[in-house]
C-alpha cells in the first residue's frame, strides 16, 4: 500500500476463528476413552467456526462501502474487527480515528425518554452539554420520532430505536462510520434523510462501512461494495458491479438452483483480486492499531 494520507481504515489479512458447540456426530472426540472423558468433566463436543478466513482491504476518505453477503458470511464480525470490539485471531486493523459502530458508542437507557437518551448518547460520545444541546434539534428531526420522542426507549419499535441510534451517531461526525443493517428498518423518508446525512459525513471526508444483505441499497447508495462469502473476500470492487453479481447468486440460491450458483460465485472469485497490504513502520505516527497481534 503506498503511503496516502486519505487511508482510514486498513485491515490486513485478518483471520478470526473460535470453538463453538456441536452436536455433529462427525466432530465427536473419536476413541471411547476420550468420549467419556468429556462426558466426566462435563464438556461438549466442540468446532472450529472461521468467521474471517484472511480478509484484507484498505478503506479511504469519502468512501461508503456496502459490505454484502449471507447470514454467518463474516460481515458483522468485520465491523466488529474494524471497531475494536472483537481481537482477530491473526492479522492487523489500524484506523486514522476511533471508529463509530452504530448502536454500541450511543450508550441508550430503555427507562429513559428519547429526548434524555439523546443527550445521554451525545455526552457519551464525548460532546461538551452546550454542543449536545446544540445538536438536538437535528437528530431529532433525523430520527423522525414526533411526539414519541418525550416518551421512554422501552416503548419504541425496534425500527424507532434504530432511528435514534442513527441520528445520534452521525451527530458527532465521525470520520469512520460502521452501520450494522441500521438503514434497512425505516420508511422512505427516513431512508432520505439517512442519505442525506451519509452523502454530507462523505463530503466532509468521511469513510463509511455499511453491512446489508441488500444489493439495491448498496448499489444506490455504496461507491464501493465487498462481498463475504463464509468468512472470506470473494469481490472488492465498484459497487453496482459487485452488487449486480451478488444479487444473481443470491437469486440462483433461492430458487433452488445450487450447481448455477456455484457458477456464478466461482466467476466473482475469479473476478476479484486480493488486495495486498504493506505496512510501512513509522509511516504514521497517528494511526490507531486496533487490536493488532
Amino acid at each position: 500500500m503506498p503511503p496516502d494520507q486519505d487511508v482510514q481504515v486498513v485491515v490486513d489479512d485478518v483471520h478470526v476463528r473460535y470453538c463453538a458447540p456441536s452436536s455433529d456426530l462427525a466432530v465427536r472426540p473419536g476413541s471411547r476413552v476420550r468420549r467419556v472423558a468429556h462426558r466426566l468433566v462435563g464438556r461438549e463436543p466442540t468446532v472450529v467456526v472461521r468467521a474471517l478466513a484472511g480478509v484484507s482491504l484498505v478503506a479511504r476518505s469519502g468512501e461508503i462501502i456496502g459490505v454484502l453477503g449471507l447470514n454467518g458470511s463474516g460481515k458483522s464480525t468485520l465491523l466488529r474487527v474494524i471497531a475494536g470490539l472483537e481481537p482477530p485471531s491473526r492479522g492487523h486493523v489500524l484506523a486514522a480515528d476511533t471508529p463509530v459502530l452504530l448502536g454500541v458508542n450511543a450508550a441508550l437507557v430503555p427507562d429513559l425518554t428519547g429526548q434524555q437518551n439523546v443527550r445521554l448518547g451525545c455526552l457519551a460520545m464525548g460532546m461538551t452539554p452546550d454542543e449536545a444541546d446544540a445538536a438536538y434539534p437535528g437528530i431529532v428531526e433525523l430520527a423522525g420520532l414526533g411526539a414519541a420522542v418525550h416518551r421512554p426507549m422501552r416503548t419504541y419499535s425496534a425500527g424507532m430505536g434504530a432511528r435514534l441510534k442513527f441520528a445520534i451517531a452521525v451527530a458527532d461526525r465521525p470520520s469512520i462510520l460502521l452501520i450494522d443493517e441500521a438503514l434497512t428498518t425505516g420508511d422512505a423518508a427516513f431512508t432520505d434523510r439517512s442519505e442525506q446525512a451519509m452523502a454530507q459525513m462523505r463530503a466532509e471526508a468521511g469513510c463509511q462501512f455499511l453491512v446489508t444483505q441488500a444489493a439495491k441499497t448498496v448499489e444506490d447508495m455504496c461507491t464501493r461494495a465487498i462481498w463475504l462469502h463464509q468468512g472470506r473476500l470473494v469481490w472488492d470492487g465498484p459497487a453496482p458491479q459487485v452488487a449486480q453479481a451478488y444479487r444473481k447468486w443470491a437469486w440462483s440460491l433461492s430458487q433452488g438452483e445450487p450447481d448455477r450458483a456455484q457458477t456464478l460465485l466461482d466467476d466473482a472469485f475469479a473476478t476479484g483480486s486480493d488486495t495486498t497490504v504493506h505496512l510501512i513502520a513509522g509511516l504514521r505516527t497517528d494511526t490507531v492499531a486496533r487490536h493488532a497481534r
